[in-house]
């Protein structure tokens, strides 16, 4: 979809869409064309529901030479903010798409008493829009027309659109990121395995000057990471370790540390998931592609920030030479871990991820994100994203950065009563609790065994958050939940 930025034309035609503010108020535009259709608008609402609340649209057809005209609503003037602002570009979108419009304008006039700048929310008007017409169809081969989006143009009227042009460049960066990650997440797990994630993350994220290494089983297996390369030894796909590189900060500022885990596919292992639903598990490797994702965002923006993003990627297969439930394994840090439920395999793979990013960048945070377990989902649903954290400071900043963004974490309890139940009687730890109480909690608390002393860490948990059913930015599917809140925070935390 094409984007333009420009100035107030004499007249309005075609297909447009026009602010309204609560209680029924109409805006400047909305008022002009209501007059030049004979108060054709003011009928309209007055016969609906609708009234100008955050995040509505109606729609009046054939008047006043227009084809379609979409009222927005703002809801009250202080609350049209960046995020209101995109869903609003969402619903657009998602509206004209559907009504198979190929070009829309969008006018936006300035909101008395609104805080951001008319160029601001026609930037992330622009934004909503593109996020929201996102399509992962490149395997459906006999789409109608009536079917597959049509939405060529999106033109959007303000005063002063050289400044909204700008602002969106700085914008621009997040919707090839998002996209990247979401392809990832998307794509079937015989199509995207370790090598071939590893493969597209080299590919991409060079493209902007991101630093990329790949270790394979061999290397990971010279170095002593036995627990992760457990988790794949029962696929007859590689695992992989990929470390990327973004050092454009101070040079005598630490790294902070981004971990992934990739699972591209999720059997369960020997102890095996139920068959419904199972296909779900292409996208048990969320918090690799948003970590990646992410790291690519961050080049392509060219954050003043030195940070290291490192994911596991592996397959959890139920193979001949797949581990067992009872197997021991020493991990990197040197701890044993005694493998209790192959199906909880992400901490696993995470735990020597973490230990060796640790080791060799000595970084001053690290924040880890996962599809870790179905029990955040039971706790949060598809909410928020569950945040474990032993530094305050950390968490506080996380969590207002997914404010901002729309992102929303909680945080959650950690403690020695926790950290208990995974004690093991024959290993150091084991890598699950006693039962299903706690889970989410239990599976932070063996990470938490990995982090070493001075590091700031936070766990995320997004089981509930890389796939949805879709909501004004995100169709159905993947979310790439974790690459602007990465960004986000790593903006207002080191860039300031």
């Amino acid at each position: 979809m094409k984007v333009e930025f420009s100035a107030f034309p004499r007249a309005f035609s075609g297909n447009v869409a026009a602010f309204v503010g609560a209680d029924r108020q109409l805006q400047a535009t909305a008022k002009a064309i209501d007059a030049a259709s004979g108060g054709a608008i003011v009928r309209a609402i007055e016969a609906s529901r609708f009234t100008g609340a955050k995040s509505t649209t109606l729609s009046v057809l054939g008047q006043a030479g227009y084809g379609r005209l979409m009222l927005l609503g703002v809801g009250k003037a202080r609350e049209l903010d960046a995020r209101t602002a995109e869903a609003l570009g969402g619903l657009v979108a998602a509206e004209a798409n559907g009504a198979g419009l190929k070009a829309v304008t969008i006018v936006v006039d300035p909101i008395k008493g609104n805080r951001v700048p008319p160029a601001q929310v026609a930037a992330h008007i622009a934004l909503g829009a593109q996020l929201r017409a996102y399509r992962f169809d490149k395997y459906k081969t006999k789409q109608k027309p009536e079917q597959k989006p049509t939405l060529e143009q999106l033109t959007i009227v303000l005063a002063g659109p050289a400044e909204a042009r700008r602002a969106w460049a700085a914008l621009e960066p997040v919707v090839e990121s998002v996209f990247f990650t979401r392809d990832l997440v998307s794509e079937p797990a015989n199509v995207l395995y370790p090598v071939e994630f590893a493969r597209r993350a080299r590919q991409q994220l060079t493209k902007v000057g991101v630093k990329v290494e790949i270790l394979d089983e061999a290397a990971m297996k010279k170095l002593g990471m036995n627990v992760l390369l457990a988790v794949g030894q029962g696929s007859e796909r590689e695992s992989q370790l990929l470390i990327m590189s973004w050092m454009n900060g101070p040079k005598t500022q630490p790294p902070v540390a981004l971990v992934g885990k990739g699972v591209c596919f999720d059997t369960g292992g020997i102890s095996i998931k139920p068959a419904a639903g199972m296909e779900d598990m292409k996208w048990d490797m969320g918090g690799a592609g948003a970590v990646t994702g992410a790291m690519r965002l961050l080049a392509a923006r060219k954050a003043k920030a030195n940070v290291i993003g490192i994911c596991a990627l592996v397959e959890n297969m139920p193979d001949g030479n797949a581990q067992r439930p009872g197997d021991v394994w020493t991990s990197l840090s040197g701890q044993t871990v005694e493998v209790i439920n192959t199906d909880a395999e992400g901490r696993l793979i995470l735990c020597d991820a973490m230990w060796y990013v640790q080791d060799k960048y000595k970084p001053q945070a690290m924040v880890e994100l996962s599809t870790l377990t179905g029990a955040i989902i039971v706790s949060l649903g598809h909410e928020r994203a569950g945040l474990f954290s032993n530094n305050t400071p950390l968490s506080n900043r996380l969590r207002a950065a997914g404010s901002e963004i729309g992102e929303k974490l909680w945080r959650m309890p950690l403690g020695p009563k926790y950290d208990k139940l995974i004690d093991s009687d024959i290993a150091d730890m084991k890598n699950v609790g006693n039962g299903r109480d706690g889970g989410s909690i239990t599976a932070a608390q063996f990470l938490q065994r990995f982090v070493q002393d001075g590091v700031a860490w936070a766990h995320l948990d997004i089981a509930g958050m890389a796939w949805g059913k879709g909501n004004e930015t995100t169709p159905k599917g993947a979310t790439a939940f974790g690459v602007r809140l990465l960004d986000k925070w790593i903006a207002n935390t080191y860039e300031r």
